[in-house]
Formats: structure tokens, C-alpha cells, sequence
């Protein structure tokens, strides 16, 4: 079931559920643009869908994975780190700011500081979220039925 972040209370509500998720890391996202060219070589050039979907799975019995959908996206700043350093996510910072949801992995991100934010950061249009139930483990949840 999806659950929709549209108020400051939702925010609220969805951050303390998951713990800002406290101890926690991206594993996948997909993106999908709406932006295709057919069959025929016609392009279709509107990225009109703008929908990116991030999983996070957390050291937790509760909610252990979380599947984000912003959708309307306006932009993504991916900052991974390499396999030298741990990436877990120690609390993250969700919030409204001109009508606009901003999420990013840095813990008490004022709302003046978060444009200038520059480790792992998306801002969209609309947030919802869901848990998700038996995928725990490095194995994809965005399979490719063309990898196979």
C-alpha cells in the first residue's frame, strides 16, 4: 500500500516510523524518463514522466525495506561512496521547501542548506512510499526481463 507525503505531519510521521533511516542504505533505483524512440525511429523527446523509484533496506525488523517513488522529478545529485568507505546512512533529512519534496542522506539539512546539499540529494514534485515484504538481500528488485 502506498503512502502518500504531502504535509509537514506526514513527514513527520514517515521519519520517525523509519528512524530517519538510522542505519540504512540505498541498495537500487530505477528511473524512468517517459523520453523513447518507437519502433519506426520516431522519438518521443518529452522526458514527461520523471519518475524515480529508490529502495532502502534498514537494520530494522520493522519496515527493513522502504521503496520511495518521486515522481515529477527535477533533479538527482548521486553521490555514491567506493568500496573503500561504508555507505551506511546515519539519518537523512526530508522536506518541504516551495512546494517542492527534497530527500537526501545528510541528517539535519536545514531548509535554507538543502539546494546546496552536496552528497546524494533528489528533489521532485511528489513523494510516496511503501514497505515491501521477503526482499531483504542483495539480490535486484528492478530486474531487467532483458538480462536474463
Amino acid at each position: 500500500m502506498w503512502n502518500e507525503i504531502r504535509s509537514e505531519q506526514d513527514i513527520r510521521d514517515f521519519m520517525d516510523k523509519v528512524y530517519a533511516f538510522h542505519d540504512s542504505c540505498i541498495k537500487e533505483m530505477h528511473y524512468v524518463s517517459g523520453a523513447s524512440v518507437d519502433a519506426d525511429l520516431r522519438m518521443h523527446p518529452l522526458n514527461d514522466r520523471r519518475v524515480l523509484n529508490v529502495i532502502i533496506q534498514r537494520q530494522f525488523e520493522d519496515v527493513s525495506m522502504i521503496e520511495m517513488e518521486f515522481a515529477g522529478l527535477k533533479y538527482l545529485n548521486l553521490s555514491p561512496v567506493d568500496e573503500q568507505y561504508t555507505c551506511e546512512i546515519f539519518g537523512s533529512t526530508l522536506l518541504i521547501k516551495d512546494r517542492d519534496i527534497y530527500w537526501c542522506d545528510g541528517q539535519n539539512v536545514s531548509e535554507d542548506d538543502i539546494e546546496d546539499y552536496d552528497r546524494t540529494i533528489i528533489c521532485a514534485a511528489r513523494l510516496r512510499w511503501r514497505a515491501i515484504d521477503g526482499h531483504m538481500g542483495n539480490g535486484e528488485f528492478y530486474k531487467s526481463v532483458y538480462l536474463e
